[in-house]
């Protein structure tokens, strides 16, 4: 486990970086990139035959969470929620159209927003659209709902289980009442611990628990008492992701004061909590922010080095392309990203007129995918394979990056990595800074124009 670290360190490496949920990230991306290099992007990816994973964004919430980085819209009307399934289920006729048949989705997830602001029966609608135009591999995919506790009935549960639906991501953040107060999502525990126990009485395969550390208030003591309780709760995942405060992108983020932010050094005490709590109640640290079970997939996953991370985390289906539907949904290709449209107007009358919904997008070169391949190591499997990295390549990892590994022994003193001749590998106190170590390997960051684009690293 993670010992005490110098504080001198915490504001060494705490700046500015990436979450490489993509390599290269967001901000590079052009409206260059349009519905014809999509097109062309998905032709190509067709030739190559790989399974498919569908991301859903359902964008609706009821109420405003102060700490959300998502694309939402605050409404309680669940006609707007039909409108938009009518949108959905157009942008699939579309999407079906170009998109080979014979290739099978193996992986499929709604997020939001709130997809549990769906009703049953807009539940139903959807997956009758999804089976109608895609062969969706019910029996040995992986599919899965984020829902918000506070606003899942038993109906709208045993209905996702009627559809095929096996995992459950489930939000909780954090169950101290002057955090949930602070953050305005006030989310009492026993509502919690009720949809927990249905989601295990209805027999779905897995129920993840997403938590947010580094909110207002948060104390070591106070999050410890959370931690204890999910815990009790015996979920097979545990997100636990850091707050990324980004008023500057998110403008309802200035609704939390910063001075009731915890400090770097209090953040580390949290993640030393994290790591030392969960732990011991028999999970596995994957990645940078998950924790699973150690039969778990993802714990089999990270062991096997076939985890992959994407814009839902980590995932254990790393040769499916992502295909995202809806609202500002992402798609990501091994030779391309795109993305829909951020505004519902713009979207809507994009698929309404038969076209597809990207606004903008990035092709990826040679280089770019190389440099995704090793910061996907460093995030996933913690080492870099000095032999074998790039061999998808035909590459030598120490030719092509050889002024990287200059820049990487730099960490050594600090104790963040060992380098070997053989292998680059991330240390137990190295797992906190993993941002830093892959933002040596992005090169649109030395591009990067003044002002801020990504939250603190720490």
């Amino acid at each position: 486990m993670i010992e005490n670290v110098d504080l001198s360190l915490l504001k060494k490496y705490d700046r500015p970086g990436p979450r490489y949920t993509s390599y290269p990230t967001a901000p590079v991306w052009t409206e260059e990139f349009g519905e014809k290099e999509a097109r062309e992007a998905l032709d190509e990816s067709n030739r190559r035959g790989d399974p498919l994973s569908l991301y859903f964004h359902i964008p609706f919430c009821e109420s405003l969470c102060y700490f959300c980085g998502c694309s939402t819209i605050i409404t309680r009307d669940k006609s707007r929620a039909e409108e938009y399934n009518d949108y959905l289920a157009r942008e699939l006729g579309i999407l079906s159209s170009v998109l080979d048949p014979k290739r099978r989705v193996i992986q499929l997830h709604l997020g939001g927003g709130t997809p549990s602001s769906l009703t049953p029966f807009q539940t139903r609608r959807l997956f009758e659209s999804i089976n109608k135009n895609f062969d969706v591999d019910y029996r040995e995919g992986e599919i899965s709902v984020e829902i918000d506790p506070r606003f899942a009935s038993d109906a709208y549960l045993e209905t996702l289980r009627t559809v095929g639906v096996n995992r459950i991501s489930m939000g909780v953040q954090d169950f101290d009442p002057k955090v949930q107060e602070a953050v305005h999502r006030v989310q009492p525990e026993e509502v919690t611990v009720r949809v927990a126990k249905k989601v295990r009485d209805l027999g779905f395969h897995s129920l993840n628990i997403d938590l947010i550390y580094g909110l207002p208030f948060q104390t070591v003591e106070s999050f410890s008492r959370t931690l204890d309780k999910v815990i009790e709760i015996s979920p097979d995942r545990i997100a636990v992701f850091n707050y990324a405060h980004v008023p500057w992108l998110k403008k309802h983020m200035v609704l939390i004061r910063e001075e009731t932010l915890p400090p770097p050094d209090a953040k580390f005490g949290l993640i030393r909590l994290i790591g030392d709590k969960l732990a011991g109640a028999g999970y596995r640290f994957i990645g940078m922010d998950h924790f699973a079970r150690p039969d778990d997939e993802l714990a089999r996953a990270q062991r096997e080095k076939t985890l992959y991370r994407n814009f839902q985390g980590y995932t254990t289906k790393k040769n499916a392309e992502l295909v995202g539907v809806g609202v500002t949904a992402i798609s990501m290709l091994d030779r391309a990203y795109f993305q829909n449209a951020r505004a519902l107007p713009d979207y809507a009358s994009r698929i309404l007129s038969g076209r597809m919904g990207t606004f903008r997008g990035f092709r990826l070169s040679e280089d770019d995918r190389m440099r995704r391949e090793i910061i996907s190591h460093i995030m996933c499997d913690l080492e870099i394979d000095r032999a074998t990295a790039l061999s998808p390549f035909g590459a030598s990892f120490d030719r092509v990056f050889e002024s990287e590994i200059a820049t990487l022994e730099n960490f050594v003193p600090d104790g963040l990595l060992e380098i070997t001749p053989d292998k680059i590998r991330i240390t137990d106190l190295g797992r906190i800074f993993l941002r830093n170590i892959a933002m040596v390997f992005d090169r649109y960051l030395r591009e990067a124009p003044k002002g801020p684009l990504f939250s603190r690293t720490l």
